[in-house]
């Protein structure tokens, strides 16, 4: 039963550059799954519904996503998992912890503006750990890059193979629908933003005359020739070079007129990975062994703001999760029960009883989970390379009301757990030091902590440009360099010594200066993933 489960998973996230509609494309997939009866345009002013995946009240206002949501449903036979993530780069962090939960992903690419800054970023990590990737071209209703460029574009700058699936009949104006290439079908259809097309017209091949009738003689003898030179160009589709990571199939579409979605999902079910072995620090795990084990990758409090709730999202690795059973909590060394364990849609949430290599779960936390933790049935394992980077930019949390101060400190907790930002403590005057890898991230904050908490607040620049934890085989030159260091020396969540460098010139002299102390850029020092990760995130 546990095998059959595991073949049934797809777990894969949907990443992008800002506004190249992914999360449109998330919502198509679950209207063409069923999950849901109609889509939400985002940022539309005549469908004033906001995006399912989008949940957060600063989201909705924005349009934008800043969190990354977890979504299931079923499909063709198939459960599937949509992580859907942020992609602004403020929030790359979330993003990069989505990436470790995930067995494969869809990247999206705005076929007006091609391969961005931070899609570069992406496929940089998705390469890092050979993550199979689909690629789905999107806005082609639009007057984009000529397809060809696109997917030379694409191989250039990503450095990863290509191979059509599925080809546009047209560009902008012209865009009648796509051809799939895989099963030799075209299919054509109506422009419908929030149902789902009925009216899809099936011809069994290019050849069919009936096709010049319904697109025209011109696009039906251009559609012809594009076919027959993709076939004669491109390597074919390997499914053993995609699962490897080498080989990126491409779909053509507009997400947010439905075109192309259909392909998509269905090619994406039959060749997408099942769930994938996982590497702790003791051995690598398979999701067929009988006993559970998973991680912690996302922590999200006031889901619901009603109840203001904490909850921690758990991907299981192995075994089968149980509702109502005791698990180990292999860092704080005892076990743990979850009576009201949740899957979701997006902010909709049930109770489940049961759950299987691949799922996401949420549990409901009291404090006891911080992101990266492992849980197990009893074996003392740590999943690995779910670090936190050194931030980018350094702020002063200031309280604005003295009588919400409790209030303030029990939300800037809250929030650093879930991985917003990170906290830093400074014992002179007992100063708390807000970092983060983006501006965006402390409107957030400043936002979430108002709405959700009552406290108000204010941020003040601090002139930082680098954290490094900082440890040393010599306790006693360690403890000196701290005092010697006083002013530059905060401490995070976990208590550890971290070196606040005023410049990159400064950090230097320091190392060179003190060569017992070491500076780490993560706060995980252990792994080599870790360093990989960042040179791969850096980069």
């Amino acid at each position: 039963m546990l095998q059959d489960e595991i073949q049934k998973r797809r777990t894969f996230g949907i990443i992008s550059h800002p506004d190249a509609g992914k999360t449109t494309l998330t919502e198509k997939l679950l209207l063409f799954g069923g999950a849901i009866q109609t889509a939400g345009a985002v940022k539309s002013n005549k469908i004033t519904k906001s995006a399912t995946s989008d949940f957060m009240e600063i989201e909705k206002q924005r349009g934008i996503s800043v969190a990354t949501s977890v979504m299931g449903f079923e499909y063709g036979g198939y459960k599937i998992n949509i992580l859907d993530t942020p992609g602004h780069k403020d929030f790359a962090e979330d993003t990069y912890r989505t990436l470790t939960a995930v067995d494969s992903v869809i990247l999206v690419i705005d076929c007006v503006k091609g391969v961005e800054e931070q899609t570069r970023k992406l496929m940089e990590v998705c390469r890092m750990r050979n993550t199979p990737v689909i690629i789905f071209i999107n806005k082609m209703d639009r007057e984009g890059q000529d397809p060809y460029d696109l997917l030379d574009e694409v191989e250039k700058e990503l450095n990863i193979h290509t191979r059509p699936l599925t080809w546009p009949i047209g560009i902008g104006s012209t865009f009648q629908g796509v051809y799939n290439l895989f099963e030799k079908k075209l299919l054509l259809f109506s422009n419908t933003k929030t149902k789902k097309a009925e009216d899809i017209i099936s011809f069994n091949s290019i050849e069919d005359k009936e096709l010049d009738l319904k697109i025209g003689e011109k696009a039906a003898n251009k559609l012809r020739e594009d076919a027959e030179l993709i076939e004669g160009v491109y390597e074919p589709f390997d499914e053993d070079l995609y699962r490897e990571g080498y080989l990126a199939p491409v779909f053509f579409g507009s997400a947010v007129n439905n075109f192309g979605v259909q392909e998509l999902l269905d090619t994406f079910i039959r060749v997408a990975p099942s769930p994938k072995p996982r590497i702790s620090d003791l051995r690598e795990v398979n999701p067929t062994e009988k006993n559970f084990t998973g991680f912690i990758f996302k922590i999200h409090a006031n889901l619901d703001p009603n109840h203001r709730d904490r909850i921690a999202f758990c991907r299981i690795v192995s075994g089968t999760f149980e509702r109502n059973t005791f698990y180990y909590h292999t860092r704080l060394d005892k076990k743990l029960r979850f009576s009201s364990p949740n899957m979701f849609m997006a902010n909709e949430k049930s109770v489940v009883d049961q759950a299987f290599p691949g799922d996401v779960v949420g549990l409901y936390d009291t404090g006891n989970f911080k992101i990266g933790d492992t849980l197990t049935e009893g074996e003392h394992i740590q999943y690995q390379g779910i670090p936190s980077f050194s931030p980018e930019i350094f702020k002063e949390l200031i309280n604005k009301d003295p009588f919400k101060a409790k209030q303030l400190e029990k939300g800037i907790r809250q929030l650093t757990d879930e991985g917003v930002a990170q906290l830093f403590m400074q014992e002179q005057g007992n100063v708390k030091i807000i970092g983060t890898v983006g501006e965006l991230q402390f409107e957030v904050i400043q936002f979430r902590l108002l709405q959700e908490y009552g406290a108000s607040c204010s941020f003040h620049s601090v002139a930082y440009s680098k954290a490094c934890w900082i440890t040393s085989d010599d306790k006693v030159a360690l403890a000196n360099f701290i005092r010697f260091k006083a002013r530059n020396i905060t401490f995070d969540k976990e208590d550890r010594p971290v070196f606040m460098a005023d410049t990159l010139r400064n950090l230097k002299a320091v190392q060179d200066l003190y060569p017992a102390i070491s500076f780490h850029f993560t706060s995980e020092f252990k792994t080599d993933q870790a360093k990989i990760a960042e040179g791969a995130w850096k980069s």
